[in-house]
Parts: structure tokens; C-alpha cells; sequence
């Protein structure tokens, strides 16, 4: 996705601004996530050798509505508060590995199976720097 379809799903007071660097990088990132995988905030600092978790959050946070945001998760497995139907019907769709919730976890919502949906970035021919630590 180019800069300018990304924008145009950014929130309008970001619209009129040019995509930062770093931004249009995260993204970048985030496209190349294959469907049924994710990679943590981490791994997406990580790969790109440059910020960490909470940049790649806001960055996902500003921006990410042109991408798929779904697959740049917490490193815990929960969804992401506030878009967890959405979320969670994108991971049905794509067969991401789940966890079941148990009967005691506030609104049995399942968490991301980490161990078997994370995403290393080892079947990208080139990207960028480290490619994260995770199980492919």
C-alpha cells in the first residue's frame, strides 16, 4: 500500500501530514506479516532495529488503519482492547492460532496462541534488520 492510501485511512488530523519515516517503515513491516501469523510490537522494533514496543504501538495507533493492524499484536497474546470482535473475526478468517479463554477470563474472549502464530519474517526474501525471535 502506498503512502497516500494510508493516509487516507489515518485519522484526518494526521491526513494532511506527511507519513514519517519510521512510520511508513512499521508499516511496511506490517504488510509483509503473512495472514494466520502476527509479530509482537517487539519484533516489529526489532526487525527494523530502531524503537521499540511503545513506538511501533503508536506508530500502529496513528496510522495503522491502511494495514493490517491485527497481526502487530502484544506480546502477551490479548487482543487488542477496544477491538477485539474485529480483531478476533480477522483471526477466524486468516486461522490464526487461538487460545481458548477460560471460564474466568473477563468475557471468555480467546488470546493468540504466541507459540504457534508468531511470526519470525524468515520466509521474506529481503527485509530489514533482525528478524525477531519468534517460532515460525
Amino acid at each position: 500500500m502506498n503512502e497516500e492510501s494510508r493516509r487516507e485511512q489515518a485519522p484526518s488530523d494526521h491526513a494532511a501530514q506527511a507519513l514519517p519515516e519510521y512510520a511508513e517503515r512499521v508499516l511496511d513491516v506490517a504488510e509483509l506479516i503473512p495472514p494466520g501469523r502476527v509479530m509482537t510490537y517487539g519484533d516489529v522494533a526489532e526487525w527494523l532495529e530502531e524503537g521499540g514496543p511503545r513506538q511501533v504501538g503508536r506508530v500502529m495507533a496513528l496510522y495503522g488503519g491502511g494495514v493490517p493492524w491485527w497481526r502487530v499484536v502484544r506480546s502477551d497474546g490479548v487482543l487488542l482492547p477496544g477491538h477485539e470482535l474485529r480483531a478476533l473475526e480477522r483471526y477466524r478468517e486468516e486461522g490464526t492460532p487461538l487460545r481458548q479463554a477460560s471460564r474466568a477470563a473477563q468475557g471468555h474472549l480467546p488470546k493468540l496462541d504466541m507459540r504457534r502464530a508468531r511470526w519470525d519474517g524468515g520466509d521474506v526474501g529481503s527485509g530489514g534488520g533482525g528478524h525477531g525471535d519468534g517460532a515460525s
